[in-house]
């Protein structure tokens, strides 16, 4: 009908698209738990209730009449994801997880569902990109080392798999039924994954779209706010390594983690990126291995105890929030092109590079200009503070000029533009470590002070040049 039969406008018809008139069954669940919660219906048990209702007229209140809550946390039963958290999940709160595919997102969090349910903590499990036979054929992977037999005559073992009894899994996608379902079993965590994979089917946006992640994310955190449970959110990441979606989903949880490491390597390493009940100074070091993922409870598992020094490897203490690792940095120089010289770098800063290769040029004497440059920090962890500048620039003049730090030294300081050696902080928390794994010399800035006799010697140094000058020419 190209004519309005109304006011007789030809062409004034637009396309309309009718949305769907059955909304789902379930929708609202969210609002209908807050009304359940304002009427006192789970004060007698269910996901671990303590937090307010958000229904009702909000009412603004002075700062000194706010009263203070003890905020209580739920260990995860892992003490690595424990420690980055800051303790263990926080009731009501939702944290999104996020790395690269196959990095071991969902092992991890199977892992932490497992250890809750086994201490007979309600969880429930959404999968969304498996199914549930899937989801237990992994866990019987992963718990299997926990077997026990019954009996001689018992020809299989009663695997860890049968103690998770309070361990639900769903494998849907639909929020409404995802809702649905947490409302009958209220638990007191709920994992989805993955985040990307949930849709609400009154919205005509496809799964995983701008619209579909913003109003799901934001019915799962009212979800968390008026029953609460703890929600962890699995999430994608683009090939820069940022979480898929928009940064609202950043602002809208409460904790972002990111979950790094190489594929091709065996350590993994859980960052915290966001957290509104603790600090995001905090990692947490795993271990891919067969049976899934590993503390790594002694930083010195990071460092290869039988390595010889090598031109072009030099150790330093990093800090990754409290705890100090002594990270192994490599670098390699090789004759390319002047004007194209390449600078790469693995798991290290690219324009940290650039920057300490200059100052190398200026004021250590070295013609990088036609040379390659690759830099590596060892074991596929992530070196980005200022204090591992004079390590990188030794192992660079290292491997340039085919020379060899002496054994047990440990190099760290920061590194001016002008050549000058800055004092990095916490010094004499990495140097009690760089002692007790060993290493009884530390190239340190002079300003540092020694912490008594059984501490490393400490080799004070002002200027890049002093330090260059601790190279020992290479053992042919």
């Amino acid at each position: 009908m190209g004519k309005c039969p109304d006011c007789g406008t030809w062409d004034a018809l637009e396309k309309f698209i009718e949305p769907k008139a059955a909304k789902d069954a379930h929708a609202g669940l969210a609002e209908s738990w807050a009304a359940e919660v304002a009427d006192g219906m789970r004060a007698s048990g269910g996901a671990g209730g303590g937090l307010p209702s958000v229904a009702g007229t909000a009412v603004a209140t002075s700062l000194p009449d706010i009263q203070m809550t003890d905020v209580s946390r739920r260990p995860t039963g892992i003490a690595e994801f424990d420690r980055v958290l800051g303790g263990g999940l926080v009731a009501g709160s939702v944290i999104m997880l996020g790395g690269d595919p196959g990095i071991g997102k969902s092992t991890l969090m199977l892992q932490a569902a497992g250890q809750l349910a086994r201490r007979e903590v309600r969880v429930l499990y959404v999968t969304s990109e498996e199914s549930a036979y899937q989801t237990r054929l992994r866990a019987e992977r992963l718990f299997a080392q926990d077997g026990v037999k019954l009996s001689p005559s018992t020809p299989q073992a009663t695997d860890g798999v049968q103690a998770m009894g309070q361990l639900y899994v769903l494998a849907d996608t639909n929020l409404a039924r995802i809702v649905e379902q947490a409302r009958q079993i209220q638990p007191a965590v709920c994992v989805i994954d993955s985040i990307q994979m949930v849709y609400k089917s009154d919205l005509e946006a496809s799964p995983g779209s701008v619209t579909q992640l913003r109003r799901c994310a934001t019915e799962l955190v009212y979800l968390a706010k008026v029953s609460g449970m703890a929600i962890v959110l699995v999430g994608h990441v683009t090939k820069d390594g940022q979480l898929a979606g928009p940064k609202l989903l950043e602002h809208l949880v409460d904790a972002v983690l990111s979950f790094e490491g190489d594929r091709h390597h065996a350590h993994r390493v859980v960052r915290g990126i966001k957290n509104r009940f603790g600090t995001t100074l905090e990692v947490g070091l795993f271990e891919m291995t067969g049976g899934g993922l590993a503390e790594v409870a002694n930083a010195a598992a990071m460092l290869d105890p039988t390595a010889r020094p090598q031109p072009g490897s030099v150790v330093c203490p990093a800090m990754h929030g409290t705890r100090c690792l002594l990270v192994e940095l490599q670098a390699l120089t090789a004759t390319g092109f002047l004007g194209a010289a390449k600078r790469k770098t693995s798991g290290l800063d690219s324009n940290r590079l650039a920057m300490l290769i200059a100052v190398l040029e200026k004021h250590g004497g070295l013609r990088l200009a036609d040379q390659d440059v690759f830099a590596s920090a060892v074991g596929g962890l992530k070196v980005i503070e200022p204090a591992a500048d004079l390590a990188l620039c030794l192992a660079i003049a290292g491997a340039h000029y085919r020379k060899a730090m002496p054994p047990g030294v440990a190099v760290v300081g920061e590194v001016g533009l002008g050549g000058e050696i800055r004092h990095a902080h916490q010094m004499d928390q990495r140097t009690r470590e760089a002692t007790r794994l060993g290493y009884h010399t530390l190239v340190v800035p002079r300003e540092t002070k020694s912490l008594g006799p059984k501490s490393a010697k400490l080799l004070p140094v002002k200027r890049l040049s002093e330090a260059m000058e601790i190279l020992l020419p290479a053992s042919r």
